[in-house]
């Protein structure tokens, strides 16, 4: 057994991120300025989007995507059950209606089929967000959209640097935002960025930072002016050159954390595939996986140990674990409001009660792997049932 605590997935930050942190601290720019740029810039070439812009969440990018396209009151938002918190609350904050569509048994991605039935004439927006880094089936979600006129904005918080086709999520045009929490692929701490149509992204950026017509950059900067309108109530949603810093080296070395991500999945996968006790983690054909995160599902009538158990059990050996995501429709805020019952969205609920997420960063040795993978075959082997044989 191991003798220290495994992490479910600790930051990766090395000597670079440090010194460009030190020197933005030397500079004359600690909030949105000249790295906030860089670090855009970056990111939108990395994607080969058309544009990006740098937020403080996931979150942020969510909501002020949502109000820039104007959606409120009266409006109704398909989204998942399958996902965190903010990707729904920020439906509740612009004052529409979140509508659940259903997931799919073997990504947990939302069902396009589960969205076509969804839709009402209150229907303004789709947020599908791609589970734990694979890619939802974008190609019919944007037919769905198309044919009903329907905006996208993909919640892409898993999604760096997954692809369909070759195409990189966060490219398509489409609003999309990503997560920067010191648990993501890539990580500034806290922050976030949304890539869409540079258009777009300029209404958003006046959204993001006050509803002002010029931003901090412009207003202190050698070629700025103190004058600014207020355009419209906004809010306060903009990256620092403190995170910015970090993250044009996290985005460095995005190749390499996604390249290590690979290697831990494929030992687990190896090492997993005869056991007929989980249901494993796939990748359809034509994705690039993240792999931002391991969903094992215990399944039913082949442990006699539950979920919760089981993670206790890891937990025991030393090795952190989590559950993503406990279904938002079971959360008492959404119960109360909609009245929703746990059944309503039966594959949610099924799949939720069985999952579990085992470790997987960048940061983990190969002992690391071997002592999760030794510890899920001993909770096996002690707790497997015993069938009689005939």
């Amino acid at each position: 057994m191991r003798k220290t605590f495994l992490p479910f997935s600790p930051p990766l930050i090395g000597e670079e991120e440090i010194n460009e942190v030190v020197d933005t601290l030397r500079s004359n720019w600690l909030t949105t300025g000249p790295k906030t740029r860089q670090f855009e810039t970056d990111f939108a070439n990395f994607l080969s989007a058309p544009g990006a812009l740098a937020l403080n969440s996931c979150t942020a990018g969510l909501h002020t995507a949502l109000v820039t396209l104007g959606i409120g009151p009266g409006d109704e938002v398909i989204t998942t059950p399958m996902t965190f918190a903010a990707s729904v609350n920020v439906i509740e904050h612009v004052g529409a209606r979140p509508v659940f569509a259903d997931v799919e048994s073997d990504t947990l991605n939302i069902s396009p089929e589960k969205i076509e039935a969804a839709i009402t004439p209150k229907t303004k927006a789709i947020i599908p967000v791609h589970y734990s880094g694979h890619p939802v089936k974008l190609d019919e979600i944007q037919s769905i959209a198309e044919e009903n006129n329907l905006h996208i904005i993909e919640d892409a918080a898993h999604a760096i640097p997954a692809s369909i086709n070759g195409t990189k999520i966060g490219a398509s045009g489409n609003p999309t935002a990503f997560s920067f929490y010191a648990t993501k692929n890539l990580t500034t701490g806290e922050g976030g960025m949304l890539t869409g149509d540079p258009g777009f992204l300029d209404e958003c950026r006046i959204v993001s930072l006050h509803g002002m017509s010029r931003e901090a950059w412009n207003r202190y900067g050698k070629k700025g002016t103190w004058k600014y309108d207020v355009v419209r109530p906004g809010f306060k949603y903009n990256m620092t050159d403190i995170q910015a810093a970090i993250g044009i080296w996290q985005l460095k070395k995005l190749p390499a954390f996604q390249k290590r991500r690979t290697e831990i999945v494929s030992a687990y996968q190896q090492a997993f595939k005869n056991m007929d006790h989980f249901q494993l983690p796939v990748t359809l054909k034509n994705v690039e996986h993240a792999h931002h995160l391991y969903p094992l599902r215990i399944l039913p009538n082949q442990l006699n140990i539950d979920r919760d158990q089981f993670i206790e059990e890891l937990r025991e050996r030393q090795i952190g674990t989590s559950v993503h995501f406990i279904p938002m429709h079971l959360h008492s805020y959404y119960q109360d409001k909609y009245q929703h019952q746990p059944n309503d969205f039966p594959v949610a609920f099924e799949q939720y009660q069985q999952l579990l997420s085992l470790p997987l960063n960048p940061k983990m040795t190969d002992e690391d792997v071997s002592d999760v993978i030794q510890s899920v075959e001993d909770i096996v082997r002690k707790h497997k049932i015993r069938r009689a044989v005939a």
